[in-house]
C-alpha cells in the first residue's frame, strides 16, 4: 500500500512518469465519478492515471444537497430501479466504505393539507422503508419511519408553526459531513493502491489510446497514452466529445443562519404544492448554517465553471418552505447562495419531459467520436455502480485482464474498523486504504496472504444504462 498524500512534489513526479509510460486506463473528469472510477480500477489491479482540468470536486460534486439519500422521491415517479438501487448504495456508504463521513440525519416532514395527503406520504414512507430492509440497512443505523408528536416535532424544527405539524412524519436519510471530503477521500483511497491523481491537468484532446493534456500550472503539454480512456466530466462531458447529448438542470440552494430557524435539530421536508413528488428541504449543516434546496430548472446553453442562482429560484425556495414557518424567510436571511448542474442524460423520449422528471439512471457507452467510455448522468449517491459499470466496460472494450469490483467491501481513507459495521465511530484506526477482515483484497500481490475464495461470482459486464440491480448479499 502506498501514500495517500497528494502532494505537489508526488504530483511532479507522476505526471514526469505518465508522460513516458502507459497506464491501463486513464481518467478524465476528477468529481465523485471520476474518483470512483479510478479506485475501482485501481483496486483491481489496473495501472490508472486520472486528470482534473481544475481540483478535485471542482464542479458537480461540491454543490450537491450533502445527501446520500435512499431516493424516496424516485418511487413516486415509478423509478423504482434508481430507487433501489440508491438504498443499496446508501448503505454501503454508511456501513462500509465511509460510516465516517456520513451520519443519520431525521428530517421532519409536513404533510401538507388533507387527509388524503397524508395518507400518500404514510405509503411512500412506508415504501421507502421497504427498500432500507432490502437493502439490508438495520434501524440502528436508519430508524425507520413514523408519526411525529407534535412536542416531538416542534423540538425537532422550532420555527415550524404548529398547525403545520399536525400529522407530521420523522425519517431518518443519510447525510455527508462534506460532499468534497467524500471525492477526496475517494481520490486518497484510489492513490493510495498506485492510482496517478493529478489535478490542474486539462485533458484539450481525448482519443481511445490516450488524450493530449496542459499543466495549467506551467502550460506545457504533453500525450498521455492508455489502452483506455474513460470520460467522466460530468456536465462538461460534450466539451471534450461532440457525440454526447445532456439536458443540465440546475439546482439552487440558498444558506440562511440556522439561529433564524431556531436552530434545527432535524431536516424539514416541505411540499412543494402541485407536485407529488418534489419537495424543499431545509437542512442543518456545520458551521451554523441551514441550506435550503433544491430548484430543478433547465440550464441550456454554454455550461459556466460556476453557475449562477437566479432570483425566481431564491423566491421559490424562500416562499415554500415560508409556507409552514411562524415568521417567514425574506431575503435579508439569506447569507449566501449555491447552484450545481445536474448532468442528465438526453435519451430517446426524454425531450418533452421537465427536467425534474428526467430518470437519474446513468449511462456508460462507448463514444462513436473519441472511442472513449463515457459515463454519463446517475447521482453522488451511485457513485460506487456508475463506475463499476464502467470500469465493466472499459476492461472488456480494451481486452484487460482484471479482477472483479469489491469497491463494496473497500473502506475510504480515515475509517475506522468498528465503524464498518453499523454506524459506530468507537474501534481502532486503520491504516489509509486499508479493508477490515471482511474486505477481499485484489490482486493477491496487494495481500500479505492471498485472499480466501468468496464465493461470489464476478458480475459481468452490462451494457450499459443502470437497471435496477444486485443481490441483497451485495
Amino acid at each position: 500500500m502506498q501514500r495517500t498524500a497528494l502532494t505537489a512534489r508526488r504530483r511532479a513526479r507522476e505526471l514526469d512518469e505518465l508522460a513516458s509510460e502507459t497506464v491501463d486506463l486513464l481518467v478524465v473528469g476528477g468529481g465523485v465519478t471520476g474518483t470512483g472510477v479510478a479506485l475501482d480500477a485501481a483496486a483491481r489491479g489496473l495501472s490508472v492515471a486520472l486528470v482534473e482540468a481544475r481540483d478535485l470536486a471542482w464542479g458537480t460534486s461540491r454543490w450537491s444537497s450533502k445527501l446520500v439519500h435512499g431516493g424516496l422521491r424516485y418511487l413516486a415517479t415509478g423509478d423504482v430501479g434508481v430507487a433501489r438501487e440508491s438504498a443499496r448504495e446508501r448503505h454501503v456508504l454508511m456501513t462500509r466504505t465511509a460510516p465516517h463521513l456520513v451520519r443519520a440525519l431525521p428530517q421532519v416532514l409536513t404533510p401538507g393539507t388533507g387527509r388524503r395527503k397524508g395518507l400518500t406520504v404514510g405509503i411512500g414512507f412506508g415504501l421507502g422503508d421497504l427498500l432500507r430492509r432490502d437493502a439490508g440497512t438495520s434501524s440502528l443505523v436508519l430508524p425507520g419511519p413514523r408519526l411525529a408528536r407534535r412536542d416531538e416535532a416542534a423540538r425537532l424544527v422550532p420555527a415550524v408553526a404548529r398547525e403545520h405539524l399536525h400529522g407530521a412524519w420523522i425519517a431518518h436519510d443519510g447525510q455527508l459531513v462534506d460532499d468534497a471530503r467524500l471525492v477526496v477521500a475517494l481520490a486518497r483511497t484510489a492513490a493510495g493502491r498506485g492510482a496517478r491523481i493529478l489535478t490542474r491537468v486539462r485533458a484539450t484532446e481525448l482519443r481511445a489510446d490516450g488524450a493530449t493534456l496542459q499543466d495549467a500550472l506551467t502550460g506545457a503539454t504533453l500525450t498521455a497514452r492508455a489502452r483506455v480512456v474513460v470520460n467522466a466530466t460530468g456536465v462538461w462531458a460534450g466539451t471534450v466529445d461532440p457525440s454526447v447529448r445532456l439536458r443540465p438542470s440546475r439546482g439552487t440552494h440558498v444558506v440562511v443562519p440556522a439561529a433564524r430557524l431556531g436552530n434545527p435539530t432535524a431536516a424539514l421536508m416541505v411540499p412543494v404544492p402541485g407536485s407529488a413528488s418534489r419537495y424543499v428541504l431545509a437542512l442543518p449543516v456545520q458551521l451554523g448554517r441551514v441550506i435550503i434546496g433544491l430548484t430543478d430548472e433547465e440550464a441550456p446553453g454554454a455550461v459556466p465553471d460556476v453557475p449562477v442562482p437566479t432570483r425566481p429560484e431564491i423566491d421559490f425556495l424562500l416562499e415554500t418552505v415560508s409556507g409552514v414557518l411562524d415568521r417567514p424567510l425574506l431575503p435579508d436571511d439569506v447569507v449566501g447562495t449555491f447552484a450545481g448542474l445536474r448532468p442528465l442524460v438526453d435519451s430517446a423520449g426524454s425531450s418533452d419531459a421537465a427536467s425534474a422528471d428526467v430518470s437519474r439512471k446513468h449511462l456508460v457507452e462507448v463514444s462513436p467520436s473519441t472511442g472513449a467510455v463515457n459515463v454519463l448522468g446517475g447521482k453522488l449517491t451511485t457513485y460506487r455502480t456508475m463506475a463499476e459499470d464502467a470500469v465493466d466496460l472499459a476492461v472488456k472494450h480494451a481486452g484487460l485482464t482484471a479482477g472483479p469490483c469489491w469497491t463494496a467491501d473497500l473502506p475510504l481513507v480515515g475509517v475506522s474498523t468498528g465503524s464498518t459495521s453499523g454506524g459506530s465511530t468507537s474501534g481502532s484506526r486503520l491504516s489509509p486504504g486499508t479493508a477490515p477482515r471482511r474486505a477481499r483484497c485484489w490482486p493477491p500481490r496487494h495481500c500479505r496472504t492471498p485472499p480466501p475464495p468468496s464465493g461470489r461470482a464476478s458480475r459481468a459486464p452490462r451494457t450499459w444504462t443502470s437497471p435496477a440491480r444486485r443481490s441483497s448479499g451485495r
